[in-house]
């Protein structure tokens, strides 16, 4: 813990904002004022926003991109799903936007986690597909570096209005494991389902790009993304990490939906009968559930994929929430023994580095928007196991749930959040 800058919060109460505070900001879309997204937080408890900060959409190596970002919708697709169900039409000035967000978080008193999701879904949104067409065409053993030598030219422009005290620290990207990024280790030949050899393999180009950027802002804190959701040996992660930070998605039940409904089951029949046993009545043909002609740039090589969409899209949330209601208990001491065996790899690990630890993401896994399950009963339960073992732990900082942010339905449950942020920022 002694890594932790003096002037940050001796807690961290995280609230994932990921790229959705740029993408949703139409007239009655989450993010349209920004200002009011950080009364909210602040009035749950939050003192942290965590971030894509679209570093190569704003920024070559060389300085500021030119123009502004104009951003569109996936048409039919992704309507009543999280992330994917942005309205289209927004055209921002990227650059002021940033400037904004660092100002009100100074304003409020919040700190911001810097991060990217370039080379996952960020870019889909985009109107045009320049700029995914730009980060696809760099060679994948140079794409760590790029992203650093980007993130390096935003940080400098965040000094240069003198807000970077409010930078908690800096994420080279999101879930490092997955995604465009393991290109470098799928193409020598590694499963690509193999978390912990992707990690292992990726591991060189990581160090390289951090040691980069902590070079150039040797005052921040500079670290990578990483997930516990499968077991890999914690060797094979980065030795020059500097936050410890962490995702822990637990699955479980979720799991047995995915693999009933045969969702990741690239040659599976679909919808199969779980599937259409879940489907509202107006669900349209799935042969007929496709991304606007000519944009099918949009998901491409993205994990989540038309199927899982498809579902998220047209189930009945209620039936879906059934499912898990129903399988829960089989699978309730499995869960809760993750926890509690992953978050004591990762403290041991970072005991062991004498680093900081934080879990940006967590707990239950992705969800369809309208489903309830997360901010129900069990699904609190659930995440507040995970805070408290946090805690014990001795954990610097937390998110609460993934889906606790201003497009979550999760955000008007404005009590529990106040509730457990208070709990983090007691156990100081």
């Amino acid at each position: 813990m002694e890594k932790i800058k003096p002037h940050l919060p001796r807690k961290l109460t995280i609230t994932m904002w990921d790229f959705s505070w740029y993408t949703m900001t139409m007239p009655g879309e989450p993010y349209h004022d920004l200002e009011q997204c950080f009364k909210e937080a602040v009035k749950r408890g939050y003192n942290t926003i965590r971030i894509c900060a679209m570093p190569f959409l704003l920024f070559t190596e060389e300085g500021p991109r030119t123009g502004p970002l104009a951003f569109a919708n996936l048409g039919q697709v992704g309507v009543r799903t999280r992330w994917y169900n942005c309205k289209g039409g927004a055209v921002l000035d990227g650059h002021q936007h940033l400037l904004n967000l660092f100002a009100y978080a100074k304003k409020y008193d919040c700190y911001i986690i810097l991060s990217s999701w370039e080379y996952q879904q960020s870019p889909s949104f985009l109107k045009t597909p320049e700029l995914f067409n730009e980060l696809l065409a760099i060679p994948p053993q140079d794409r760590f570096m790029t992203l650093a030598k980007s993130m390096d030219q935003l940080i400098d422009y965040v000094k240069s209005e003198g807000l970077d005290d409010r930078i908690a620290y800096v994420e080279l990207h999101n879930e490092i494991e997955f995604g465009r990024l393991t290109q470098v280790a799928i193409e020598a030949g590694i499963d690509g389902g193999n978390a912990g050899k992707l990690i292992q393999y990726t591991k060189p180009y990581v160090e390289k790009a951090l040691a980069f950027l902590q070079k150039q802002h040797a005052e921040l804190l500079i670290t990578g993304c990483y997930t516990l959701n499968r077991p890999y040996s914690k060797d094979y992660l980065p030795e020059n990490e500097q936050v410890a930070h962490f995702h822990m998605y637990i699955n479980g039940m979720l799991h047995k939906l995915l693999d009933e409904t045969g969702i990741m089951i690239p040659e599976a029949d679909f919808p199969n009968a779980l599937v259409q046993s879940m489907l509202r009545d107006d669900a349209p043909d799935f042969s007929t559930y496709q991304l606007p002609a000519g944009e099918e740039w949009r998901l491409y090589e993205n994990p989540v994929g038309l199927k899982l969409l498809y579902i998220h899209d047209w189930c009945d949330p209620v039936k879906w929430d059934l499912y898990l209601y129903d399988h829960y208990g089989l699978y309730k001491q499995a869960m809760l023994q993750k926890v509690n065996e992953r978050f004591m790899e990762a403290a041991d690990w970072a005991d062991d580095h004498n680093l900081p630890i934080a879990i940006g993401e967590g707990y239950v896994g992705y969800t369809p928007l309208l489903a309830q399950f997360e901010e129900g009963p069990v699904g609190k339960d659930i995440a507040e196991y995970c805070v408290k073992k946090g805690m014990e732990l001795g954990f610097w900082g937390m998110v609460l749930c993934s889906n606790c942010a201003p497009h979550h339905p999760f955000w008007s449950d404005v009590e529990w959040q106040k509730k457990w942020n208070a709990f983090i920022l007691r156990s100081e």
